[in-house]
């Protein structure tokens, strides 16, 4: 399928340096708040930023990933290392500021994650997965070295994974039925977004095993 007579390449990459952005912020600010130096802000800034796209790469084969081969994308992770440093107490008067910018990099990395794995051809299913991982894998490295239990796994962790499933799944079924159009990108980057931040504020999980009840 040849993707460049339905893909915004400008989008595209918007997309992913937007998303690099706010990710990068989300991990700045985990940890300033977790009283690291400025080189621990500014390399987990840079893995919450670029690692998902590393892990997403790597598994289609698009070897050495773009975050080795884009300087832009380093560049962008480091500027909002910069920005959270300097910015992070306007920036934690936010309610929930690191979850907020996660959602967003959570939206972001669903459409241009799925839009790559089709890209590489990708079947309709591996293509949502990768996205999924594109879109979840920065902020599980991020909890993991800053020794947080990663929010993917928590038992008493709001919708998380599900959005960018979901997320992804638009954008490979509509990629599939012909209809894709980048306005529709952007609509589900919008989507993710607001889901999760809907999660967070009602409360809402995945089921658990049967038996088993939510932790409070």
């Amino acid at each position: 399928m040849d993707l460049s007579l339905i893909v915004d390449e400008p989008l595209q990459v918007g997309l992913e340096l937007v998303g690099v952005f706010v990710f990068a912020v989300s991990g700045a600010l985990l940890a300033i708040r977790k009283r690291f130096d400025i080189i621990g802000i500014a390399v987990l800034a840079v893995l919450t930023a670029l690692g998902g796209g590393v892990m997403r790469d790597v598994l289609i084969g698009a070897i050495p990933p773009a975050a080795f081969t884009d300087t832009r994308l380093l560049i962008v992770a480091l500027a909002a290392a910069v920005v959270a440093s300097v910015a992070h107490p306007a920036l934690e008067r936010l309610r929930k500021a690191v979850l907020v910018f996660d959602a967003a990099g959570l939206g972001l990395f669903a459409v241009s994650g799925a839009l790559k794995a089709v890209a590489f051809g990708l079947g309709p299913l591996q293509a949502v997965l990768l996205g999924a991982t594109s879109a979840v894998g920065g902020g599980l490295l991020r909890d993991v070295v800053a020794r947080d239990t990663p929010v993917l796994v928590r038992s008493d962790s709001t919708l998380y994974s599900v959005p960018a499933l979901v997320g992804a799944g638009i954008v490979v079924a509509t990629i599939e039925t012909g209809v894709y159009q980048p306005v529709i990108g952007l609509f589900v980057v919008a989507i993710v977004f607001g889901w999760r931040m809907a999660a967070l504020r009602f409360g809402w999980r995945a089921p658990m095993a049967r038996g088993h009840g939510h932790a409070r």
